[in-house]
């Protein structure tokens, strides 16, 4: 009878270890996949969030820069046409810098709203290079006055519409950016749940080894008594 009280006993306790051995593997896994999506959060605000909004403020540094150019030339310039050679290669390169920036930010993860921006973005900026070319032939024509009128009615237009489309793509990154921050922050807090249920159930096993001892210095006991009688 003791002999049998002693296997089921020990059988318990195995299974109960098994248990613990199963839930402690399942949450080591829970917790290298929060680890891994945690990585994976952090590498996507830097490559698809902080270096996208970086190459956006370089663009929007770059259109003002081309309105300034024109602005320059077309009221401040007292030979504008004589001028034009090297406003022209200013503006080509801006335009190449521009060309290059936007190339980058497509190949980065594009939510809904910004793919909706970017399309936007891109009439924008294709208005406002052929509003450009068009002053630029008016210059060269000597047509200083139809130039000025041109950039006052189109020109300035066109390069403010670019202008405010990149802000906006530059509001939804931060926005997008507080949303990862946040999903990071959830991420953490499971983490601190896995390690507290590990720290649980650490203590668990050493409950249970010190059940099975007790009961196994127990069954001793009763087998001695046993044994004398």
């Amino acid at each position: 009878m003791r002999l049998a009280f002693s296997v089921k006993q020990k059988i318990r306790i195995a299974a109960l270890l098994f248990a613990v051995m199963t839930c402690s593997i399942l949450i080591r896994l829970l917790e290298d996949q929060s680890v891994k999506s945690m990585n994976e959060s952090f590498v996507s605000m830097y490559n698809d969030r902080l270096i996208p909004a970086t190459d956006l403020f370089f663009i929007a540094e770059k259109a003002n820069a081309k309105k300034s150019l024109l602005e320059e030339a077309l009221y401040s310039s007292e030979r504008p046409a004589e001028d034009q050679a090297v406003l022209t290669e200013n503006l080509k390169s801006f335009n190449t810098a521009i060309d290059s920036l936007m190339r980058k930010y497509k190949k980065t993860l594009l939510v809904k709203q910004e793919k909706a921006k970017l399309i936007e973005l891109d009439i924008r900026l294709s208005d406002n290079v052929q509003a450009e070319n068009n002053i630029l032939q008016l210059l060269k024509d000597r047509n200083l006055a139809s130039a000025r009128k041109l950039y006052e009615h189109q020109g300035r237009a066109s390069a403010d519409l670019s202008i405010q489309k990149l802000s906006e793509l530059m509001a939804i990154q931060k926005q997008v950016g507080q949303e990862l921050i946040k999903d990071s922050a959830f991420m953490v807090s499971g983490s601190k749940l896995y390690s507290a249920l590990q720290v649980a159930l650490a203590i668990v096993i050493g409950i249970l080894i010190v059940g099975i001892i007790f009961t196994s210095n127990v069954v001793k006991i009763n087998n001695d008594k046993f044994n004398l009688n």
